[in-house]
């Protein structure tokens, strides 16, 4: 029997390749001959790299240290540069919130993340696959392109410091130093379809998670606005509020295009071939309900499950949907299977194999 495992995160408590990995274990105790074909997912965001890493792992990853974090103090940083020249690069990993001692939601930076673009375009890259997610602020990614050249000046021609909140004084763009966008592309990649502006926007949705008062969230939104109209671009368009509306920042800047997430993750790591005859794929997540079915990992394995003929199983931290393999339900208590998720999914892997069809 052919099996293929495809979990997203459990976030909060395991990662997506630790899922997987505990499912094989769990599946290799009940049925050791079966083949397992063990592929992390991300749905473009927080996660992204290690995915990569776990489905590639002979590629070069680059070690950045020093790269500006969040709220400025320094964190370490890292890439990925694949054989045929893309460079992925996830915003969480220098400019996540999880870096964050403290939420600052005026002052809160993606220079690092605009320093790892700059180190893989120093490596080489010739395209870029950007994950957004997991962003700690709403700077509109105006400290990304500062990392990479272009300055945001105010009305006396001082370049404005990092943060949201310095965008209301913006006049000027000078792109004498702005790094040109790699010869292959940008690509980014979020599951998120909000526009920059207004009460779907980057503030206004997200800002409060970030730690904005009703009166940062008007006044990051307002310099939203502004940053809008000194770069141009389509701060309408769907996605660009993603990350505190860095991906307007690079769409507008660089010519980046928004991709949905999951299903460039899935193209990225070669789940359609890894799906070729196979009997069942387990996919899941740490909380399943309507929504995981609408551009996020689960759905989009499930989809591709159906259209490659394979059977599907789903495996969650917790769900009130029908059909749905539980921790909670394993564990028969939340606070248990949430502090020893990767004890209760080895557990889920054998219940799964032992459900399996003992003539496959």
């Amino acid at each position: 029997m052919k099996v293929v495992l495809a979990p997203d995160s459990f976030k909060g408590t395991v990662t997506a390749a630790e899922a997987a990995q505990a499912l094989a274990d769990g599946w290799r105790s009940i049925r050791p001959a079966d083949q397992l074909l063990i592929r992390p997912m991300a749905d473009g965001g927080e996660g992204t790299l290690g995915a990569v890493r776990a489905a590639h792992p002979g590629i070069p990853v680059t070690r950045v240290g020093g790269c500006t974090g969040p709220d400025g103090r320094l964190v370490p940083g890292a890439f990925a540069l694949l054989p045929d020249g893309t460079a992925v690069v996830e915003l969480a990993v220098a400019s996540g919130i999880t870096l964050m001692t403290e939420l600052a939601p005026l002052t809160a930076t993606t220079r690092g993340t605009g320093e790892l673009i700059a180190a893989a375009l120093d490596h080489s890259a010739t395209r870029l696959l950007i994950a957004l997610g997991g962003s700690g602020s709403t700077d509109g990614g105006a400290g990304l392109l500062a990392a990479l050249g272009l300055r945001l000046l105010d009305a006396d021609g001082v370049p404005l410091p990092d943060g949201g909140g310095e965008l209301v004084r913006a006049h000027w763009v000078d792109r004498g130093r702005f790094r040109a966008a790699p010869t292959g592309g940008v690509r980014l990649l979020t599951d998120v379809t909000n526009p920059l502006l207004g009460p779907e926007g980057a503030a206004a949705v997200y800002g409060p998670q970030k730690g904005a008062s009703p009166a940062d969230v008007e006044q990051l939104d307002q310099g939203l606005h502004r940053l809008a109209s000194l770069l141009g671009g389509d701060p309408e368009q769907p996605g660009a509020g993603a990350a505190g509306g860095t991906a307007y920042g690079l769409t507008a800047a660089w010519g980046a295009t928004v991709t949905p997430g999951a299903a460039a993750v899935a193209d990225l790591l070669g789940l359609d071939e890894a799906l070729a005859g196979a009997d069942l794929v387990v996919t899941g997540e740490g909380r399943f309900d309507a929504t995981s079915l609408n551009g996020k990992v689960v759905g989009e394995v499930l989809a591709r499950a159906e259209r490659a003929g394979a059977a599907a199983r789903i495996v969650a931290g917790e769900s009130a949907e029908p059909g749905v393999l539980t921790l909670t339900g394993l564990a028969g208590d939340p606070d248990e299977a949430r502090t020893h998720a990767a004890d209760w999914l080895r557990a889920a892997g054998a219940a799964l194999a032992a459900e399996a069809d003992p003539r496959g």
